[in-house]
């Protein structure tokens, strides 16, 4: 028993827990930190002979296994800028926070921090871009980074942070368009004061929000705000005014939204009911003769006259949209001369979201005049090519049927293309089969009927 104990004791001694020793990468790191940030001394760290223990150090609030895990270091008058080297040691990191400092330069990056799951770095002199190495913490839950001069857009990759629970960027210089954010975890949300553009989404997440969230963005428009969306159009190398100046966004290379609404569904659907429609027709000569005739009797569109319709009501007003090469609204099929709105009109139209698809968006246009169309924006505005997209959007505009809605109009510019439709406003046929309200009404034969033109 003798010749045991000793071996009893040197294993007690070896077991003893990590948390109560001290991590010496943590604390050369957090010394490291302490000499970028720190002039004024506010933090007495210091290495000792006796390997002093770091868990005890001011601001270190948590240690796990001996590492740090929480290290809050607020109101400290600390300035300089973050070394990035420093964070690749403390990745054991839970909680960082640097709150109301003087710390200024960029955000570095800290993406060797992976198992952080609450950043705070709010008040203090950020500036650059919102930092994308943040995003691929996949554990952050907490992103709070107002009252900076951080600046740029909000990256769409802000999506990766799936368990993402709050996000501060107020009181910033960031522009642009709001993320489509869809978190189900999001619960604490602002970006007030910031010069945000463009339709704020209306996502499950974004929804719950109020005007308090999104204040102090002039440019921002939608649903939780209560202000509707205008049409905005890019003013690149134009030395006039738009007819809206109360519409303009920072960002002035593409639309900002395009107001309207598509009662027909998306585009999809009304290529796929053209292209059943004359299926159908060719194999009943009596069908196939009532539409060739029905399209070969009506004239092709006449670019110059419907141009000149357009440039002459944009003219009016002292701004030609064709003049100045940024684009063109052109009317299609027979009922074209009949047409009583313009571009112009059509850009100082109310605004409904009614859907959004896989090709585009689609919105109900209400024009002072009380005139209605719904116009669909489409997603890709590069494919097809201009003169193949012309070619095509014009041969479904000759079409007249009873079950198909007719194209009455349709734009083309540089990073956008517009297709104007009739309004109907007792819903799309997709809604008709696919709802809940009417689905039983529409049996099989009835469905056949629409889909093979009778």
């Amino acid at each position: 028993m003798s010749l045991f104990l000793p071996f009893l004791l040197l294993i007690f001694s070896t077991s003893v827990p990590h948390s109560v020793l001290s991590d010496d990468g943590d604390a050369r790191a957090l010394l490291s930190l302490k000499s970028t940030i720190d002039p004024f001394d506010s933090l007495k760290w210091q290495l000792s002979n006796n390997a002093s223990n770091v868990c005890s150090w001011h601001g270190v609030k948590a240690c796990l296994n001996g590492r740090v895990s929480k290290l809050v270091l607020e109101n400290l008058n600390l300035t300089g800028e973050l070394d990035e080297e420093v964070f690749k040691s403390l990745d054991q990191l839970r909680v960082l926070s640097f709150k109301r400092n003087s710390i200024r330069g960029q955000i570095p990056n800290l993406s060797s921090l992976r198992n952080l799951k609450s950043l705070f770095l709010d008040f203090n002199n950020f500036s650059g871009d919102f930092p994308e190495s943040v995003n691929d913490l996949h554990r952050l839950k907490v992103v709070s980074l107002s009252n900076n001069n951080l600046g740029g857009e909000i990256p769409v990759s802000i999506l990766n942070l799936r368990r993402l629970y709050a996000l501060y960027l107020e009181n910033n210089r960031f522009d642009g368009e709001i993320p489509h954010l869809n978190q189900s975890t999001l619960r604490l949300f602002n970006v007030s004061n910031n010069r945000l553009s463009g339709e704020i989404p209306a996502t499950d997440a974004l929804i719950r929000f109020n005007l308090s969230s999104f204040s102090g963005n002039e440019n921002l428009c939608g649903e939780q705000i209560g202000r509707k969306c205008r049409l905005a159009f890019p003013q690149e190398n134009n030395p006039a005014p738009q007819p809206r100046p109360s519409s303009h966004s920072p960002n002035r290379s593409r639309l900002i939204k395009i107001i309207a609404g598509s009662v027909g569904g998306s585009l999809a659907l009304l290529l796929i009911l053209a292209l059943l429609l004359f299926f159908a027709c060719r194999n009943r000569t009596t069908k196939t003769t009532a539409v060739d005739k029905t399209i070969e009797d009506q004239p092709p569109p006449q670019h110059h006259h419907h141009s000149t319709h357009s440039s002459t009501a944009a003219t009016s007003s002292g701004f030609s949209w064709e003049k100045e090469g940024i684009g063109k609204l052109v009317f299609c099929g027979p009922g074209a001369e009949q047409m009583s709105y313009s571009l112009d009109d059509l850009l100082k139209a109310s605004a409904e979201t009614l859907g959004r698809g896989t090709m585009g968006s689609t919105y109900k246009a209400v024009m002072e005049t009380g005139f209605i169309v719904t116009v669909k924006r489409l997603k890709d505005a590069k494919f097809p090519k201009t003169d193949d997209f012309k070619a095509r959007v014009e041969a479904i505009g000759r079409l007249r049927h009873q079950n198909l809605v007719p194209l009455r109009a349709y734009f083309t510019a540089k990073e956008e293309r517009l297709l104007v439709y009739d309004y109907f406003p007792n819903g799309s046929l997709f809604s008709l089969i696919h709802g809940t309200l009417f689905i039983l009404l529409l049996i099989f034969s009835t469905r056949f009927a629409i889909f093979s033109g009778y």
